[in-house]
């Protein structure tokens, strides 16, 4: 399977390096599993210039981008870029026109494309997302939602592929990224450089996520979330937070699905749910009465969803004792 790592200026160190070390690995390791072996990756580091400075300003040598032509995947690591508008400006500047083109002309040959954090927003430009889903990394979602409108967005997914195209979450999720490319090829042996790496299977975004991060991108949602935090243990009425913002309840409706792709509730139930794994984490209190402080009478309620957003339950959320 020959597999084109397109590397470019400004290139997220650890990003490279985790799509091309789970890749190698792969190849290592294909010998060990039962039967047949599946095949090698024949990977190539390619890029637009002869020369690439990563992020950190080390210097990567890549073969000709002419020589992924046909490559059976193409994948682009992240630019190492922590502010949205910078990062904006940089994917759609005429120093990235070439890798634009690139991502389209790869597209039109139906080449499968994979990439991680802020690379989904230079294939979102590239217009190769359009029509399609995708996520990005927890942080960046408003931001994307925002600019690439015609491109459905989830970020709550670690990793996803939609009509070929395989896009995952925040930066480390290089590395989620690289296991399903091994998986596509092999789920065994994707298992097998998992377990060498130790890599733990993460399929959610969501228990990473800060909800006043997000919520920051839109005053209204700001204002929103602050509301809702003053109030985390009563019960709450998306028309009375409505009213006492002085807007209707579908403009904070509309707002927060276009800003945060979800409904209010949702986003109450995420402050809801920071905060009882706070209060687990950090004091002894039995899990009715954490219940109570988030605005829950039952703390089965609570129980089911903490194990929808987290994937755990109260007792894992809770400290090790002393050994």
């Amino acid at each position: 399977m020959k597999t084109a790592v397109l590397v470019l200026d400004g290139v997220f160190d650890s990003g490279v390096s985790a799509v091309l070390d789970v890749l190698h690995t792969a190849n290592a390791l294909r010998d060990r599993l039962p039967g047949a072996p599946p095949p090698a990756f024949d990977i190539r580091t390619v890029g637009v210039r002869r020369t690439v400075r990563t992020g950190l300003g080390h210097r990567i040598d890549t073969e000709p981008a002419r020589t992924a032509e046909d490559a059976d995947l193409l994948v682009v690591p992240a630019l190492m870029e922590r502010r949205p508008e910078a990062l904006v400006e940089a994917v759609a500047s005429a120093g990235h026109r070439t890798a634009r083109r690139l991502l389209a002309e790869a597209r039109e040959r139906r080449t499968p494309l994979a990439t991680s954090c802020t690379g989904t927003f230079l294939l979102a430009e590239s217009g190769v997302l359009d029509g399609r889903r995708a996520t990005t990394s927890w942080w960046l979602a408003p931001v994307f939602r925002d600019r690439y409108r015609k491109v459905t967005v989830d970020e709550t997914r670690m990793v996803t592929t939609s009509d070929g195209i395989t896009t995952a979450g925040a930066a480390f999720s290089h590395l989620d990224l690289a296991l399903a490319i091994v998986g596509m090829r092999s789920p065994a042996l994707a298992d097998l450089v998992r377990h060498y790496l130790v890599v733990d299977d993460r399929a959610s975004q969501a228990a990473y996520a800060i909800p006043s991060a997000l919520a920051r991108h839109d005053p209204l949602v700001a204002a929103f979330e602050q509301w809702v935090r003053a109030r985390i243990a009563e019960p709450l009425s998306i028309a009375g937070a409505a009213r006492d913002l002085g807007v209707s309840e579908r403009t904070l409706q509309r707002t927060v699905a276009r800003t945060l792709g979800c409904p209010p509730i949702r986003l109450v139930q995420d402050l809801r749910v920071e905060q009882a794994e706070h209060l687990l984490r950090t004091t002894g209190l039995p899990l009715a009465a954490v219940a109570r402080r988030v605005g829950y009478e039952s703390p089965g309620a609570l129980r089911a969803l903490l194990h929808r957003r987290l994937g755990k339950g109260p007792r894992a959320l809770r400290p090790a004792g002393p050994a």
